[in-house]
């Protein structure tokens, strides 16, 4: 392992090339000038005063935020004309439908909320967003999110050829208007048990498709695992790779709370939220997307959502300025970039690149059921509670389970999904306790 394959000690800044940047991108920057994380909440209503609530809720929290338009799972697959017929209705939606409201109600919606530093990103879920761009650019919102794997694999049936020529058209709409911003998804497959390595890889490989496509304002996404140690690596490689790949670009890094089973006791669940903002704090992420307490239970509601923005903007302040620990433990950074230059070497042409990588088996996400991914790598848990592999199938890396645990059976795979939750929820049940950087995890 050379030097370039160690994490940098020091956490990698992103540069401040001359782009023009949007209302999104623009309270992003400015945050990190003042040294704050960006805390955002996932919040999207059909209702429009429900929203306006929301909205106007999220910017008056004592925390540095932005605010979100989650969108309905109609408006994602392309249906609106049910959307439209269930808002005629008065049928309730699990999100905002923001092409069958239209672009006047959109920009009426928000209008007196944006600005000020104060912007808000639409988040769909799409693996063909084109109508959802036209919509939040006819409405005078800049920021979204996905990618051509991150949203495909997980979300649809639709093949990695198709979704990646629809986002290569979706990114040239965007792009066509100055200070667009376009967030990867890649980070957060599946949402856990994806090792470190492949979502950083992922992230940075989406990255580069966006710049390819005309995009000059960017982020990448990581989601929490099991272990901080090994998180904090993989937030440096994400930062050190977007470095070296995103050169001339404005970028940022997002964090998201863990995104698998939550912690059911509210002490648990803060102490995840809690980490998970430090976690930020440590490694320079300028923006966290927050999970509740209520999580566990039902749909938070509002108030659910400021309270957690609130904990997670205390928590990050409280971790301010202090500096991640060196090393590289799990060899996250050096891992991923094999992952990225094996797929770039491929075609010039990224989105071609994906595709044949999955082709090939040289991208596995494991325990993912899309056609297009071939399912023959497998993660596990080991004794320090770190995310590893267990086979990685035709990937460029090597795998190393544990002596005497070659084979993963079901009652491993339910224990993995539900170990952050036992740990912390254990944790809450001592008093004073917190979870330790080395919970027990499984060996298989």
């Amino acid at each position: 392992m050379t030097a370039s394959d160690t994490a940098p000690a020091r956490i990698p800044v992103a540069a401040a090339p001359d782009v023009a940047l949007g209302s999104f991108a623009a309270a992003v920057a400015a945050a990190g000038r003042a040294g704050e994380l960006v805390v955002q909440p996932r919040m999207g209503f059909a209702d429009i005063p429900r929203m306006r609530e929301g909205l106007h809720a999220v910017k008056g929290a004592r925390a540095r935020t932005v605010g979100t338009l989650t969108i309905d799972s109609y408006t994602r697959v392309g249906d609106n004309e049910s959307a439209r017929l269930a808002l005629a209705e008065g049928t309730d939606l699990n999100g905002y439908p923001i092409v069958a409201h239209g672009a006047d109600t959109t920009r009426d919606l928000v209008a007196g909320l944006t600005g000020d530093g104060f912007a808000v990103q639409v988040r769909h879920g799409s693996a063909n967003p084109a109508g959802i761009i036209r919509a939040l650019l006819d409405a005078g919102l800049d920021a979204t999110e996905g990618g051509p794997v991150s949203y495909c694999l997980p979300y649809s049936r639709t093949p990695i050829h198709d979704s990646v020529d629809a986002w290569a058209r979706s990114c040239e709409l965007l792009a066509s208007r100055p200070g667009t911003h376009l967030e990867s998804f890649g980070g957060c497959m599946l949402g856990q048990l994806c090792p470190p390595s492949l979502l950083v890889a992922l992230s940075v490989l989406e990255g580069i498709f966006f710049k390819q496509h005309g995009l000059r304002s960017v982020s990448l996404s990581y989601a929490q695992q099991t272990h901080h140690g090994q998180d904090v690596e993989a937030l440096l490689a994400l930062r050190t790779l977007a470095g070296e790949h995103l050169t001339g670009l404005d970028w940022h890094v997002v964090l998201y709370t863990y995104m698998g089973v939550f912690p059911r006791t509210t002490g648990g669940a803060l102490a995840l939220l809690r980490d998970s903002a430090r976690l930020a704090a440590l490694t320079g992420t300028e923006r966290m997307i927050v999970k509740t307490p209520a999580e566990a239970h039902r749909i938070p509601t509002i108030q659910d959502n400021i309270h957690a923005l609130e904990e997670a903007a205390l928590a990050a302040a409280a971790h301010r300025g202090e500096q991640p620990p060196a090393g590289d433990e799990f060899g996250v950074l050096a891992e991923a970039r094999t992952l990225v230059d094996t797929v770039l070497e491929l075609h010039p042409d990224t989105g071609r690149a994906l595709t044949e990588a999955f082709r090939r088996g040289l991208l596995d996400v494991p325990y993912c059921l899309h056609a297009d991914n071939a399912n023959r790598s497998r993660s596990y848990i080991d004794s320090r509670g770190s995310l590893q592999w267990h086979s990685t199938g035709a990937m460029p890396i090597r795998a190393v389970p544990a002596a005497g645990r070659e084979r993963l059976r079901a009652d491993d795979l339910l224990g993995m999904l539900s170990h952050t939750q036992e740990s912390f929820d254990r944790a809450a049940l001592v008093q004073g306790g917190e979870p330790g950087d080395h919970a027990p995890g499984l060996t298989a």
